[in-house]
């Protein structure tokens, strides 16, 4: 299918050809009729890509201080090229989508095959969109008028947290598509409108639609604000414009009468100043999208609803109210359509867009033909050597587009899929970089190529079982990003799928060990003859607790999804397994407590070791150390960058750029499938590791020592 992308490093927008999504659960596959551009949000993206490296550090700060941090800790070198990767990632460009359900997935409620519905859906032939982001299309309404449903419920939203009553007088700062919609609902509710803009063309319009008009750049609009309310002031102002001065707030201060409102739609900026909203008692508030629920995966992504008796609008519901609004005649959106272009021309919509600040919406046409094509071809069949892994990913996520993906490509392997199910742009992107020979979102072409040998896992945790699974099944070597499993009934599938095909190789990425500190560490220990006592600490960092790695059905917590690393480094160490683990959690009073934990193990052959997770450090302080005490002997290894000895003849440091081994680490599995012998990493450390993880969760919670199997 054909998607609208947007480079952000150069800010080219090209016309691609990605593989189209199934419906999976809770979502709804739609082929593409119409959709709208949004003047304002999509020319604010494409500008900002435009500019060079300089000005987006300077609309970004923020940003800035984030790079800085990572190049005190990680290195200038690594966070640059992490910088790069992502600013050469494609943007899937809109929000405003029309169309017609071709699949609805599991679970899915209200929909079916051949409803109009519209979407938040993009600029692509079909998109596949949660439940809760779709609402039918009325009989009465077009999917070109329907295209409007998403921007106008961004008004609807703003209008909902004003909370007008008939016959008030209420102010509109910024006159664009999103302004011009508020007009007319206000207008629908009983509202006097004042608009304000800088366009007289805009202006225009909004008097078409019943408001009264202030041109900003020819007079004032607290003075224009006066007069029309007799010096009283507007009850309310809803800024809808985009600028980066802090004076629209400013004025629309001075515009209310005391104990007036202010909700900011648009993006502006917010130095505000106290005597403004102090003198008046003045309320501010910042509209969120389309409504409650944006942003709530349980609402969007799990399908969970609230209750319209304790929340009346949602976002779906605002969706619903604009359609009603459009089939009714109260909203009109056709006066506001300034060029209608077929989806081919998309490239040149968007150069018009730059060029001509008339532009208001475009609306993007699509073909009636087009065909739902799960894998595209992406590069020529690879020539690497035929006795070698030929390799599928799963995923294309962070760590696949940052870390494995460009690992693969330095190794042997024929890399021929990369699989993704629900971001088809960011995998087409990873496979035309990294030269992959297609990208798929069906997951059975992987399982059903008898050429693929080797598949390569790096989805979301609460997935890895079930994939390792049929990997292993389908008769394939397997490579799962950690965790193995977040249960132990998943291990012990796992395992008894492993032992009914011994051949194969399963490998967990537990990386640190093939770090060269790591592999230095192992060197200077060997010959001991006594037992190890290791700390590492690791400062993980705050990750807020509605992120999904903190939830137990998705991520199961950070303990089993990123500590086991630690517990792996330690055992790899000692060259002994984990026997016993007690832990310990912060208490009560923090929103996530058990990503501050302090692990102590027992390894088989005497030593000892501790990990202290810690979730609550900040940044620039180093990620990992690691301590290493032995016979007299000292190792301090700080962020897998410098390591120091004391006590040893012939070594006192080793100094690289931030390496944890995972470039040596792809490399190693990719070599040991080709030549075959045994497994990288047995698999019995590997379910050591995983099951201490599991009691280390059990230890804290319970507060006893837990025995590792």
């Amino acid at each position: 299918m054909k998607e609208v992308l947007q480079h952000l490093r150069t800010g080219e927008v090209v016309l691609a050809d990605v593989p189209c999504c199934g419906a999976s659960r809770g979502m709804v596959l739609i082929r593409t009729s119409r959709t709208l551009i949004s003047a304002g949000t999509e020319r604010m993206l494409v500008e900002f890509s435009k500019g060079n490296l300089l000005q987006k550090a300077r609309s970004q700060p923020e940003k800035v201080k984030q790079v800085l941090d990572k190049i005190r800790t990680d290195g200038l070198v690594p966070t640059l090229e992490a910088v790069f990767r992502r600013l050469d990632e494609p943007l899937p460009l809109g929000y405003c989508n029309a169309g017609r359900v071709v699949e609805v997935g599991a679970g899915v409620r209200g929909f079916q095959v051949g409803d109009r519905v519209a979407s938040n859906g993009g600029h692509a032939e079909f998109v596949c969109v949660p439940q809760h982001l779709c609402a039918k299309i009325p009989d009465g309404v077009s999917d070109e008028a329907a295209a409007f449903t998403v921007l106008a419920s961004i008004g609807l939203q703003g209008i909902r947290l004003v909370e007008p009553t008939l016959g008030e007088r209420i102010a509109v700062v910024g006159a664009g598509l999103i302004g011009l919609v508020t007009v007319q609902l206000l207008r629908g509710s009983g509202c006097q409108v004042l608009a304000v803009d800088v366009s007289d063309q805009r202006l225009a319009l909004a008097e078409r639609f019943g408001a009264r008009t202030c041109n900003a750049a020819a007079g004032d609009p607290v003075a224009a604000a006066g007069a029309w309310t007799s010096g009283e002031g507007v009850d309310a102002v809803l800024i809808t414009a985009s600028a980066e001065t802090d004076e629209i707030v400013h004025q629309a201060a001075q515009m209310c009468r005391k104990r007036g409102r202010i909700v900011l739609v648009g993006v502006v900026g917010l130095n505000l100043r106290r005597a403004d909203f102090y003198e008046k008692e003045l309320t501010f508030q910042v509209s969120c999208s389309y409504g409650p629920g944006r942003y709530d995966d349980h609402y969007e992504q799990k399908g969970h609803d609230y209750p319209l008796g304790f929340v009346r609008w949602t976002e779906q519901r605002n969706f619903v109210a604009v359609l009603g609004a459009l089939e009714s005649g109260q909203l009109a959106v056709e006066p506001l359509i300034t060029d209608r272009i077929p989806l081919a021309g998309a490239a040149g919509a968007y150069d018009k867009l730059l060029a001509d600040r008339g532009t208001l919406g475009v609306i993007l046409q699509y073909p009636d033909n087009a065909e739902p094509t799960r894998t595209v071809a992406v590069a020529a069949t690879s020539s690497r050597p035929a006795a070698t892994a030929v390799a599928a990913m799963i995923g294309a996520g962070n760590f696949a587009k940052m870390t494995m993906a460009p690992a693969l490509a330095k190794t042997t392997a024929r890399l021929k899929y990369v699989a993704e199910l629900a971001h088809p742009a960011a995998a087409h992107h990873v496979a035309r970089k990294y030269g992959f020979e297609k990208v798929t979102t069906d997951a059975e072409a992987v399982w059903n190529d008898p050429e693929v040998n080797t598949v390569f896992i790096a989805t979301g945790h609460s997935s890895h079982a079930d994939l390792v699974c049929r990997a292993i099944e389908s008769g394939k070597h397997v490579f799962v990003e950690k965790p193995l499993g977040m249960n132990a009934e998943q291990v012990a599938r796992i395992v008894a799928a492993a032992q009914n095909h011994p051949e194969l190789h399963v490998m967990v990425g537990f990386n640190r060990r093939f770090s060269p500190h790591v592999q230095k560490i192992k060197q200077l220990l060997a010959g001991r003859s006594e037992p190890l006592a290791m700390h590492l600490a690791c400062n993980a960092g705050i990750v807020p607790p509605n992120v999904w790695i903190h939830d137990p059905e998705l991520g199961g917590g950070r303990i089993v999804g990123e500590a086991c690393h630690f517990l792996d480094l330690l055992t790899y160490l000692a060259d002994s397994p984990i026997v016993s683990v007690a832990a310990v959690q912060m208490g009560e009073g923090v929103a996530v407590r058990e990503d501050k934990m302090s692990i102590v193990l027992s390894l088989a052959d005497g030593s000892v070791g501790t990990v202290n997770y810690f979730g609550n450090g900040h940044k620039a302080y180093p990620k990992e150390v690691l301590e290493v005490y032995s016979e007299g002997r000292i190792l301090r290894l700080d962020n897998f960058r410098r390591l120091d000895g004391w006590g040893f003849a012939r070594f006192r440091k080793l100094k690289t750029r931030l390496d944890k081994g995972h470039r040596v680490q792809f490399q190693q599995f990719v070599e040991r499938i080709a030549t075959g012998g045994e497994p990288l990493i047995p698999l019995d450390q590997l379910v050591n590791v995983t099951r201490a993880s599991f009691a280390a969760m059990t230890a804290a919670s319970e507060g006893r020592m837990v025995r590792v199997e």
